[in-house]
């Protein structure tokens, strides 16, 4: 069993090369040779050894990358590595600025010692308390001042297949929506996600006339943690063509634990609504008889930061100008809090060890010259954890036609820590991608079944892959399994390391498991690559109604 630990250190001649002097290490072994082939070879055949791949994590973990934060130059030696590693492998750059494709972005923060928010009851204001009654969220560019009457439209949700709507009929132009979790009962699995998804969210209270949103959270919530994260800075893509919330001027959660400030003299108490939604069962609508009055400040800070794109052109005269999408995210959290006097969040497996993946399989075409049929993008995602904003720029303005890509493969986070039983990969029955999947599987013994984190709606959310879905391209995020008992080894790492400066080279992993995912994503990507039919959603999918878009 391969196992490793991680104290070695990077190449020296590659941290001097990116500015990083002064950290040592011997290299990797070379990988063993391989034809890059047209179909897919001998089943058993090996082209990878975890070594090379750890190499990478190396580099891109290293601490002199600081964490790899959006914006920040740490993320910025970060991707002249990759760009350096992809030039060497013989890729042509492919995005708008030669292997960069540079992104505007604007980080917002409320001051909230200089902000404040009121009910007003019968003309008289009471104030909030902001943080223990309510809190707000910078999602929306909040207006300096605002006021508005206040309507309960309970879940607040739009469901055209149910004939369900808690808009209709109703005059809400002006007002400010209060809704709680949830969807009632019969609307479940992926019309549930798509449903209480944030942009459908916003289209619906934009439509309505809505002048904002209160979000009254359900009382299991963890009001402190929640109201930690709304202290930080929200990251926006700075391009108005992205800006879901528009004409709202207000966005708040509200302590579940204070609902009754909202619903005096409602008839309604906290305590009946909350029992109504926990067991899916329909919500009232009513006016509040009560306004919100708030002032806000909000510190607006420019970001510039960019995805990583290179291409392999393809061999077929006709198939070339289709793209195959290999795709894995590049930044983490970069310096935080500290943890036991660390304060760098390295993102060795997140997200590192999928860029190791596509820089391994990037490395392979020029050993032999010979190309797939279609083109492949391999693309290197900023803004991942800000929420996905690099792959959402990404897919909405490809330096590529839009309808000239296919399919993507996403990867984010091989959890490369235990032997390799299975590969789950989400959005596996949604399209013909998953038959692939299965066969790519099959090639090295190793089952490939569907990863819903036991949560139904995951493919629409977590990562890159859904930039691509909600642009109606067919999509699979794979990853480690952890099948039986191992999953608590899963859900341990998780819990300590995952988003921690823990998560850095000092951790074991198994090189034998990395290589052998490696081997099932190439075979995959050719797979893909080589079919003459272009990938398309199963006719029972939820997700084909985005590719009619």
């Amino acid at each position: 069993m391969a196992y490793r630990s991680a104290s070695s250190t990077p190449n020296s001649q590659d941290l001097i090369s990116y500015g990083l002097q002064g950290v040592g290490m011997k290299r990797g072994a070379v990988l063993s040779a391989f034809v890059w082939v047209t179909v897919l070879v001998a089943a058993q055949q090996q082209h990878f050894d975890g070594k090379s791949w750890w190499h990478h994590i190396e580099i891109l973990a290293d601490d002199k990358m600081e964490g790899r934060g959006t914006g920040t130059p740490g993320l910025e030696r970060a991707e002249a590595y990759v760009v350096d590693q992809l030039r060497k492998s013989g890729l042509d750059p492919a995005g708008t600025s030669g292997y960069y494709q540079p992104i505007r972005l604007e980080a917002r923060q409320v001051v909230e010692s200089d902000s404040s928010a009121s009910l007003v009851r019968n003309g008289k204001a009471e104030p909030l308390a902001l943080g223990e009654d309510a809190f707000f969220a910078p999602l929306v560019d909040l207006a300096p001042k605002a006021e508005a009457p206040l309507v309960f439209l309970g879940y607040g949700i739009n469901v055209p297949e149910k004939n369900y709507n808690d808009f209709a009929g109703l005059d809400l132009k002006g007002k400010v929506a209060v809704t709680m979790p949830g969807t009632p009962e019969g609307i479940d699995g992926h019309l549930a996600a798509h449903s209480v998804d944030i942009s459908e969210r916003w289209k619906n209270l934009r439509n309505a006339g809505l002048a904002g949103w209160i979000v009254l959270p359900g009382p299991e919530a963890n009001w402190s943690r929640s109201r930690g994260q709304a202290a930080e800075a929200v990251t926006h893509l700075a391009d108005d063509a992205f800006d879901e919330t528009k004409g709202l001027q207000l966005l708040m959660y509200f302590n579940p634990a204070h609902a009754d400030k909202l619903f005096e003299d409602t008839g309604h108490t906290p305590a009946e609504l909350f029992a109504l939604i926990k067991d899916h069962k329909p919500l009232p609508h009513f006016d509040i008889p009560v306004r919100i009055r708030t002032t806000t400040r909000m510190l607006k800070t420019p970001l510039e930061s960019a995805n990583i794109v290179a291409k392999l052109e393809g061999s077929d005269p006709h198939l070339k100008n289709e793209h195959v999408v290999l795709s894995a995210h590049i930044d983490h959290l970069g310096i935080g809090r500290p943890v036991n006097g660390d304060n760098i969040y390295n993102g060795a497996l997140d997200n590192a060890s999928g860029c190791a993946v596509l820089l391994d399989i990037a490395s392979e075409p020029k050993r032999e010259g010979v190309r797939p049929r279609r083109s492949i993008l391999f693309v290197f995602f900023t803004a991942e954890e800000k929420g996905e904003l690099g792959s959402k720029y990404f897919a909405a303005k490809p330096p590529v036609g839009p309808k000239s890509m296919v399919a993507n493969l996403n990867l984010d986070i091989v959890h490369a820590i235990v032997p390799l039983q299975e590969v789950r990969v989400l959005g596996l029955d949604e399209s013909d991608l998953g038959d692939a999947a299965r066969r790519a599987g099959a090639s090295q013994n190793i089952p490939v079944d569907s990863e819903l984190e036991l949560n139904p709606n995951a493919f629409t959310s977590g990562s890159d892959h859904v930039s691509f879905v909600l642009r109606g391209i067919p999509a699979l995020y794979l990853k480690v399994g952890f099948p039986g008992e191992l999953r608590a080894v899963l859900e341990k790492h998780r819990r300590n390391i995952q988003h921690t400066p823990v998560d850095d080279v000092n951790q074991p992993v198994n090189l034998e498991t990395a290589a052998k995912f490696e081997e099932i994503v190439l075979r995959l990507l050719l797979d893909v690559a080589n079919d003459p039919h272009r990938p398309d959603w199963k006719a029972g999918s939820f997700y084909k109604r985005y590719a009619a878009r």
